[in-house]
């Protein structure tokens, strides 16, 4: 979305933007694809992901259209600033990556089949970048909810390490961290399922080719 040609740099807490105690805008109430609410309290027997790859237009669809997957959003994660706006994150100056809500019944879909997906749905190994999307809100991140989740997470990296080092890529820079203490704000209106609204705008996201060796890719994208 934007091409900034200044090597990107993340903020210390000291440097970041102050944000706000109440966001500057609302959130829609419901999904424009599945239909169901896009923020908590979510139904029991509900699981949540956050997963960050890049631009978050394209990665979100790639979710929503998964087998399981009840419901997405879109906002700022694993920053400083608290109720940041979509310019302030771009700025560089929150910290945040742009992050996708995940909302799956894993009676249906896994967490681990999640993070095949994930993975194989972008370049894991270009730090502060997907493609010609540069700066330190396009940085991979997945941000676990459970020991659970954390130790799938960890076991995932180190078996896709293997055959992206096998296939001659780099090292993957992705970070994986609690979700606790990393507030999840949600963008946006408008950039919530944003290519639904609008089918022929941008997705820069685009994965590597190479096959993640865990659970089974439940959707294209």
């Amino acid at each position: 979305m934007f091409l900034n040609h200044r090597t990107p740099v993340l903020p210390t807490p000291e440097q970041a933007l102050r944000g706000r105690p109440v966001p500057e805008f609302t959130v829609p109430s419901r999904h424009t694809v599945l239909g169901n609410p896009l923020v908590s309290p979510y139904p029991e027997g509900l699981e949540v992901a956050d997963f960050a790859l890049g631009c978050f237009w394209g990665a979100e669809r790639k979710f929503w259209q998964t087998e399981g997957v009840w419901t997405t959003l879109v906002g700022y994660q694993g920053g400083y600033t608290e109720n940041p706006t979509y310019e302030e994150a771009c700025s560089g100056l929150t910290g945040h990556t742009e992050a996708v809500r995940v909302v799956f019944d894993p009676a249906v879909v896994s967490y681990e089949e999640l993070l095949k997906l994930f993975w194989e749905s972008h370049n894991p190994t270009q730090g502060f970048r997907q493609g010609n999307d540069v700066g330190t809100q396009y940085r991979s991140a997945i941000y676990t909810h459970s020991p659970a989740q954390a130790a799938a997470a960890d076991a995932s990296r180190e078996a896709y390490q293997k055959v992206l080092t096998a296939s001659g890529h780099k090292e993957i820079t992705t970070e994986i961290l609690p979700a606790e203490g990393r507030p999840f704000w949600p963008a946006e209106a408008y950039h919530q399922q944003y290519l639904d609204k609008n089918p022929g705008g941008y997705c820069g996201i685009g994965g590597t080719g190479v096959s993640c060796p865990i659970g089974v890719a439940p959707a294209e994208g």
